[in-house]
């Protein structure tokens, strides 16, 4: 039998398939695997391409589960967008979704001040995704683009006037990040009634052969220097769990997560008590899995998926 997954025993919640190895099921069994869910949510980046091209068969995957019927959500860490631009990227990459199955860190942050009726400035360490969904409920912001030392770094430090009108930091990937951009975070921070939000806290993008660092190194040295931690949008933090859970009215039991990072991916999972399945094409993998299913740290053990696979594109042949 061609199918590859191979699965993990896990201390927590067990689910039917749990430490069992699919390659070992009949066909039959495959699909009644594929029957328990109702709802997918997939992360995007090592999952279901890679820069701006599509993993092989991850398309057909995707387009099978909606054809036959399964709600279907992008749960992107990736703030760098706006919905809207996610499905463009989507659809030229030949996925059938539009933006009623995307759920991305921007959307999130920006309807969390919407909803507890913000109405202050935002200082915003990121990029347009965060500004334009910022923008779409109509909240004010600053900060956006490079900002460097400009002469030496006290005439900076002097002439930084901080605008009493911030209420609130984001902090998200920003390729402009500076020693500015987070002293004026810092700032903004110091005092306790401005809100400080992070995008996520992935540490790395999934790239073959060198480190390309992820928002969670922006967040982290705001965290240093204000002395303060954020509420996270992304996975796997109970804010995304109680947005997926309520708003898209899903059955924690029949709800597959799919990722390829088990700190973030398949932790969302856990936490909102769904099945989960790991990709090996980003960047976790079976020797990931192994080493944490053997260790004794339960942070670690609660991180071990209850599936997982090569690629995403083995599963199309049982769809």
């Amino acid at each position: 039998m061609s199918f590859l997954i191979r699965s993990v025993k896990n201390i927590t919640k067990m689910s039917k398939y749990r430490g069992t190895n699919l390659a070992s099921l009949s066909p039959a069994e495959v699909k009644e695997w594929i029957d328990s869910f109702d709802t997918v949510l997939t992360d995007c980046d090592g999952v279901i391409w890679v820069d701006n091209n599509p993993l092989p068969g991850a398309p057909e995957v995707i387009n099978r589960f909606i054809a036959n019927g399964k709600k279907l959500f992008f749960v992107t860490n990736n703030s760098t967008k706006t919905r809207p631009e996610f499905v463009e990227k989507a659809v030229k990459l030949g996925f059938n979704v539009t933006i009623d199955n995307i759920i991305s860190t921007a959307y999130l942050a920006a309807q969390y001040l919407k909803n507890i009726g913000f109405t202050k400035t935002v200082y915003v360490i990121g990029s347009t995704g965060i500004t334009k969904e910022l923008d779409a409920v109509g909240i004010q912001h600053i900060g956006i683009g490079p900002d460097n030392i400009n002469g030496s770094l006290p005439d900076t430090v002097t002439n930084f006037v901080p605008d009493p009108d911030v209420g609130a930091v984001i902090v998200g990937f920003d390729e402009h990040f500076s020693f500015v951009k987070m002293m004026k975070a810092a700032s903004y921070l110091n005092n306790p009634d401005v809100i400080f939000i992070g995008t996520n806290t992935d540490e790395r993008f999934p790239m073959p052969d060198r480190v390309i660092p992820g928002t969670g190194s922006i967040v982290k040295a705001v965290v240093t220097c204000a002395e303060r931690d954020p509420i996270v949008m992304g996975k796997p933090n109970p804010h995304i769990c109680e947005i997926i859970r309520k708003e898209y009215d899903v059955n924690p039991a029949r709800t597959l997560m799919i990722g390829d990072r088990c700190n973030t991916d398949i932790l969302l999972g856990k936490n909102c008590d769904f099945q989960t399945l790991l990709v090996e094409t980003g960047i976790h993998k079976a020797s990931d899995i192994e080493k944490y299913a053997a260790c004794d740290d339960p942070a670690l053990k609660a991180q071990v998926p209850d599936v997982y696979v090569a690629k995403l594109g083995d599963l199309l042949p049982y769809l």
